[in-house]
């Protein structure tokens, strides 16, 4: 099984929609499984008319902060609650699973499987918010989703549990296009490729030359994605 998480603005209808990783799936023998990216419909005041923030960008994390901590959970979700409902239901086996994403979503499934380690056998990732404490979409929704306590900010940054001794027990894929146009202010690639050198973390980071942050690119490398996945989970 193979979970992958949407970035900002997607459903659960984008990835199946768009990336066409089904007949690779299928030929691998993958369950691809693509949860929502946040709540809906919550009738929080904030949720909406924000791209950047609430229904459509929950980061993949627990809310702390009222009123969100009332239903933003996406960790909960993700981590536990969808795994053991996809067990109960059809012939997934829990114990190999692996996860991956694109944009919000590579965030997401950088800091969950670093956090969660031994509920992941494989990680990738699609052009990642990897730094979310120190660019613009993380510092919109943190201090709303976790507080004013940067500390707390650490435990869902990809670069900073790295550096804090997180680990994974295996080598973390990640394609990035050198045409997107959030590389620099918003992505920041080269900090996490350079703490998990530090920290010796296994990564492979491919800067694809001319591709930008559409699902065209997704589309375009997502068979390697899921052969990386497939090896490890075989």
């Amino acid at each position: 099984m193979v979970v992958y998480l949407a970035g900002l603005t997607a459903t659960h209808e984008t990835f199946p929609i768009k990336a066409g990783a089904q007949r690779v799936a299928a030929e691998l023998g993958l369950m691809l499984v693509a949860p929502d990216t946040s709540p809906r419909d919550t009738g929080l005041e904030g949720a909406t008319g924000d791209w950047e923030f609430g229904e459509g960008a929950a980061f993949y994390l627990d809310a702390t902060q009222s009123p969100w901590s009332s239903c933003f959970r996406m960790e909960t979700w993700v981590v536990e609650e969808l795994p053991a409902l996809i067990a109960a239901n059809f012939a997934a086996e829990p114990g190999r699973c692996g996860i991956m994403g694109h944009s919000m979503g590579g965030h997401g499934a950088l800091t969950l499987a670093l956090r969660h380690p031994d509920r992941y056998r494989s990680v990738s990732a699609f052009a990642p918010i990897v730094a979310p404490s120190q660019v613009p979409w993380g510092l919109k929704a943190f201090p709303r989703y976790l507080g004013d306590d940067r500390e707390a900010w650490k435990a869902h940054d990809a670069f900073e549990l790295v550096r804090s001794g997180r680990r994974f027990d295996a080598t973390i894929l990640i394609d990035q296009g050198d045409a997107d146009p959030f590389l620099c202010g918003q992505l920041r690639p080269e900090l996490f490729v350079e703490a998990c050198r530090t920290a010796g973390q296994p990564v492979e980071l491919r800067m694809q030359p001319g591709y930008d942050h559409s699902y065209w690119f997704v589309q375009t490398f997502i068979e390697d994605h899921l052969r990386h996945h497939a090896q490890a989970l075989a």
